[in-house]
């Protein structure tokens, strides 16, 4: 299913993560930030397809060179209702979504030119119902809305994105079981694989589901290449990752926030930074092969998880 991004014959992502640990990148916003952009609007990162692209390119290569081996695209707050409230008809939504695969493709394109000679893949992202609410629902889940009606918000624009040709759909940052049936539904066709990952709080999703119930609908999926977490505590992982791994036998991925939380009144990070790389070496013991960071974790963390995944 996938068909590489690599110089050397094309690798797939799901033999990768059999053949050991593979990198993902940190949050994506936090390095535009970084650089200078502003996000604190309703589209986040995604308002930067459509006004700042170059931005985008130049964020995603600053993980490729810290040691990642995935990108996650721009995609993960661009939905076509998102892009409507700014005016975006429908062709030109589905053009900036599609763009953000290509984005990151580039910034695999200038990698290589720079040198960087081992495999590397491109992840659309898309997110959950919440984020298109920009109200911190994605932590909560619990939307008022059927599955049903949750698999026709997702299937649009995952068909775009597949169209786009990643190498593989993350359907991250879920907080509820029910938004992951819609989700695996959604998939479902599409002949792209797919890593489905929640954010929980210690045991449970955001919605309050035990993660042993949450993770089994992922087990028969064959889309699935990998199940886990993303967006939560960096000391919620590890538990999760082995429950992911037992629940459904498959590779985990696990990418936490850098241990900071989000205040969605204020729109602001509180608290101090936890997130080492002993930390994800425990992860892999565990069971976890696609290892990265989200929200507040930089290329510097990213290099140093690469170091230790890659020595260790």
């Amino acid at each position: 299913m996938t068909h590489g991004t690599n110089g050397a014959p094309p690798t797939g992502l799901a033999q990768a993560l059999a053949a050991g640990p593979v990198v993902l990148d940190g949050g994506l916003s936090n390095q535009l930030e970084s650089a200078g952009h502003d996000l604190g609007d309703d589209l986040w990162s995604a308002r930067l397809l459509a006004e700042r692209p170059e931005a985008i390119t130049q964020a995603h290569l600053a993980y490729l060179e810290a040691g990642a081996d995935v990108v996650i695209t721009a995609s993960y707050q661009a939905t076509f209702e998102g892009l409507a409230r700014r005016g975006f008809g429908r062709d030109r939504a589905a053009a900036l979504i599609a763009s953000s695969v290509a984005l990151a493709r580039e910034a695999v394109a200038r990698a290589r030119a720079k040198g960087v000679a081992r495999p590397l893949w491109v992840a659309a992202s898309a997110g959950p119902y919440g984020a298109l609410l920009a109200d911190g629902s994605e932590y909560r889940g619990r939307y008022g809305l059927t599955v049903d009606e949750l698999e026709r918000f997702h299937r649009p624009r995952l068909e775009v994105l597949a169209a786009a040709r990643p190498d593989v759909l993350a359907l991250e940052t879920v907080p509820d079981a029910d938004e992951a049936t819609a989700l695996l539904r959604a998939v479902r066709g599409l002949g792209m694989p797919a890593w489905l990952s929640y954010t929980v709080d210690g045991s449970r999703t955001r919605a309050g589901q035990p993660l042993e119930e949450a993770f089994a609908p992922a087990a028969g999926a064959k889309e699935v290449i990998a199940v886990g977490v993303n967006c939560c505590a960096p000391e919620d992982v590890e538990a999760a990752v082995e429950t992911a791994a037992r629940v459904t036998g498959k590779p985990v991925v696990a990418y936490p926030n850098s241990g900071e939380v989000w205040d969605a009144r204020s729109r602001s990070w509180t608290g101090h930074r936890t997130l080492t790389p002993a930390q994800a070496e425990r992860w892999r013991a565990a069971g976890a092969r696609l290892i990265g960071g989200c929200c507040r974790v930089g290329p510097a963390t990213i290099a140093q998880l690469a170091r230790t995944l890659r020595t260790g």
